[in-house]
C-alpha cells in the first residue's frame, strides 16, 4: 500500500483542502495517508487517516524542521505533499535518500502581505527578497508542483517549467454542500458576509453598500448575517468602531462554524458578498468561498478580481464589482428585488455550474492520478 504524507506548518490537520478533499481521496483509492501539522496538538486516526500534529508553530525553525524530519523517518512515505516552503526544505534529506517524490502544493502567496506587515519600507523589501529566495529554493527542491489556481503559478512554474505540475482548484465535494435555493421575500432581504472580518477583506465596503441600500429603500427590512471573526486585535477594534458607526437594526454575528456545517449556516442568506480590497495579492486570488456559495445556490456580489475572471470569465450567477462603489453595489441588490426572476435565474445558475463544472468530483481523479504518477516516476 503506497504511503502519502502531508506536511503543513500553518494549516490545521483538518484543513478542508488537505484533510477533507485530498487525503480522503487518496484514502479511498487505497493509499495509506498521514497528516502532520505544526498548528495544533493532536495524535490519532480520523476517518482512516492518521494524524500526528504538534503545537509548535511558535517554536524555532530548527524545531519545526526536526519535527517534520522525525515524522518522515518514522512513516517512510513514497510521496510527501508540502503546503509551505519550510516543509519542503525539512523533507529534503529524506526525499534524496529514499528517492521519494516531493509535491509542493502552492495555495498561498509567498511571501504574503501579512508576512511583511510591521516592517519599515526598506526592511520590508529585504524581507520580501529573503522570503522569495526561500520560495525559489523550495521550488528547486520539489519534484512536482500543484497550484491551487493559475494566477499562483508565478514564479515557480516559469523557473521550473520542466517539472511535472497540475492546477487543482478549491472545488468542494458535494457531500459537504447543503443546497438551499431561496425565493426573495418582497419585504425582507438577508445579506451575508463570511470569513475573516477585516478592512482588507472588505467589511467596511460591505457595510457602506448596505447602509446606502437602507437609505434608498427604508421600507425594506434588511437582515445582515456575518459568519466569521476577527484575527488581530486591530481588526477587532476596527470592527467594533464600524458597528457603532452604522448601528444596523438587524445584524447577527456568528462565530465560524465547523467545516461540515459551513453551508448549513448559509441557508438563511439571500445574497453572499465578498468585497475585499483589490490589491495585488487579492486580485490574483481565487476565493475558495465562491464555490461553496455556488453549491448552496446563492447569487453573489464579488470584488472584480483577476483570479476569478481568468478562471471563470463572466459570472452567470452574480456580479463582479468595484468593491468601493457602494452606489453600484446597492443598485445590484435593488435590481434583484425589482426582478425576482433574475434572482431565481442566478440562484439556479449557481447550483447548475457547481454541479457541472466546479465540484471536487470533476477533478478528484486527476489529483489521485497525479500523485500515483509521482510515485511511479
Amino acid at each position: 500500500m503506497p504511503k502519502v504524507l502531508f506536511l503543513t506548518t500553518s494549516h490545521s490537520y483538518n484543513d478542508d483542502r488537505i484533510f477533507y478533499h485530498q487525503a480522503k481521496a487518496l484514502r479511498d483509492n487505497g493509499y495509506e495517508v498521514k497528516i502532520c501539522s505544526l498548528y495544533a496538538e493532536y495524535k490519532g486516526v480520523i476517518d482512516g487517516i492518521e494524524i500526528e500534529s504538534y503545537a509548535v508553530l511558535e517554536e524555532s525553525i530548527e524545531k519545526k524542521m526536526e519535527t517534520f524530519r522525525k515524522v518522515c523517518d518514522n512513516f517512510q512515505p513514497q510521496t510527501i505533499i508540502c503546503s509551505e516552503p519550510l516543509a519542503v526544505v525539512a523533507s529534503k534529506k529524506f526525499v534524496k535518500e529514499h528517492n521519494a517524490s516531493c509535491i509542493y502544493d502552492v495555495t498561498e502567496w509567498y511571501p504574503s502581505m501579512s508576512m511583511l506587515e510591521g516592517y519599515g519600507f526598506l526592511a520590508a523589501i529585504f524581507q520580501a527578497v529573503k522570503f522569495s529566495l526561500i520560495q525559489w529554493y523550495a521550488g528547486f527542491l520539489s519534484t512536482h508542483f500543484i497550484f491551487g489556481e493559475t494566477t499562483k503559478k508565478f514564479p515557480l512554474a516559469y523557473f521550473f517549467g520542466f517539472k511535472k505540475q497540475m492546477i487543482l482548484p478549491y472545488y468542494p465535494d458535494s457531500v459537504y454542500i447543503n443546497k438551499s435555493i431561496k425565493k426573495l421575500n418582497s419585504d425582507t432581504i438577508t445579506l451575508c458576509y463570511t470569513g475573516q472580518i477585516s478592512k482588507d477583506k472588505g467589511i467596511d465596503n460591505f457595510f457602506k453598500a448596505v447602509d446606502l441600500l437602507r437609505q434608498k429603500v427604508p421600507a425594506i427590512h434588511i437582515k445582515i448575517l456575518i459568519i466569521g471573526s476577527t484575527v488581530q486585535e486591530s481588526d477587532d477594534l476596527y470592527f467594533s468602531a464600524l458597528l457603532k458607526k452604522y448601528s444596523f437594526d438587524d445584524i447577527e454575528i456568528r462565530k465560524p462554524t465547523a467545516f461540515e456545517r459551513f453551508t448549513e449556516a448559509l441557508a438563511d442568506a439571500d445574497i453572499c458578498f465578498d468585497l475585499r480590497e483589490i490589491n495585488f495579492e487579492n486580485n490574483h486570488s481565487l476565493p475558495i468561498k465562491l464555490f461553496y456559495f455556488m453549491g448552496v445556490g446563492k447569487p453573489v456580489i464579488y470584488s472584480n478580481l483577476k483570479g476569478i475572471r481568468k478562471h471563470m470569465g463572466t459570472l452567470s450567477f452574480g456580479s463582479l464589482v468595484d468593491p468601493q462603489n457602494a452606489e453600484s453595489i446597492s443598485e445590484l441588490i435593488l435590481n434583484y428585488r425589482r426582478n425576482p426572476e433574475l434572482y431565481q435565474l442566478h440562484a439556479l445558475n449557481a447550483r447548475k455550474e457547481f454541479e457541472e463544472k466546479y465540484n471536487w468530483g470533476t477533478i478528484k481523479n486527476s489529483f489521485v492520478d497525479f500523485v500515483k504518477r509521482s510515485i511511479d516516476k
